[in-house]
């Protein structure tokens, strides 16, 4: 399977910098896969996002070096308006990337940018509030909706342009436990029905590891573990660098050291309770 973002010794200082804020970080990414990328404050996740979607070095200047290709496009030889239709960006705060008077023109808003006729973009603004079960919202005002009403309208907004890639930015940290796993569920349905591929920057990874291909730890802007969410949270280094390791886990991790539970997979809290009372049975 082709990928669909490969990122190649990725190097970047901002002006008047004393460090590299990414150094070297390389990653391969095929189509398909949801990969989270987790590590402390600071560690150069956002500079990533931002190499990764053409910010740097368009928008943001700085010492650059590396190579960073997106549907085999080098991001540093696309135009900001090509790297819109190749990679979504969902922000952490959805209140940043929705502003129009009704949901059905926020949607449209990229599409309008882009000129896409009339005819299509009526298509696409359907097809995706079809998707993230919004239609009933269409005509509604973006301040009535609730948080995760919101995310979803800004996720339609990004789906509606059909990009490769789309780059989540901490996407649950505004929303409450049951708005969050439903979110987490829905980016597991996309990736299921239309083969979207997902890079999610996250520090609450209960939810997301259970749907994730791949865990990438990054600290002081260089990549320190990638493998498996079992393998890197079932490991002995990751809160070493910030990660922190889901509370359910940690206790699988414990309990399967005295034969209780198996580390074969990474359960829910639901499922090692069930793991847990069978075993008391």
């Amino acid at each position: 399977m082709a990928d669909i973002l490969e990122i190649e010794d990725l190097s970047f200082r901002y002006p008047d910098s004393p460090r590299q804020t990414v150094a070297e970080f390389s990653l391969n990414v095929p189509e398909g896969e949801i990969v989270v990328l987790a590590g402390p404050s600071g560690c150069g996740k956002s500079t990533l996002l931002r190499a990764v979607n053409g910010l740097i070095p368009h928008m943001y200047s700085g010492e650059y070096s590396g190579h960073v290709r997106v549907g085999g496009a080098d991001v540093k030889e696309s135009t900001m308006r090509d790297l819109a239709q190749k990679v979504g960006f969902l922000f952490q705060n959805p209140e940043n990337q929705i502003f129009m008077f009704t949901v059905e023109r926020d949607v449209a808003f990229g599409l309008e940018n882009l000129g896409v006729p009339r005819p299509e973009m009526r298509a696409r603004v359907d097809e995706a509030m079809r998707l993230l079960d919004i239609g009933a919202l269409a005509q509604r005002a973006p301040y009535e909706l609730s948080d995760g009403q919101k995310q979803r309208v800004a996720l339609a907004g990004v789906l509606a342009m059909k990009p490769k890639l789309v780059i989540l930015d901490e996407p649950t940290s505004l929303l409450d436990p049951k708005t969050a796993a439903e979110l987490v569920d829905l980016v597991a349905s996309l990736r299921k029905n239309l083969g979207t591929t997902f890079v999610v920057v996250e520090h609450r990874l209960d939810l997301l590891v259970k749907v994730a291909d791949r865990l990438v730890v990054m600290n002081e802007g260089r990549k320190v573990m990638e493998g498996s969410p079992k393998k890197i949270l079932f490991g002995e280094n990751a809160e070493s660098y910030g990660v922190t390791v889901p509370s359910v886990t940690r206790l699988q991790k414990m309990l399967s050291v005295d034969g209780l539970v198996s580390q074969d997979e990474l359960m829910a809290p639901a499922r090692l309770a069930e793991a847990l009372g069978g075993r008391g049975k």
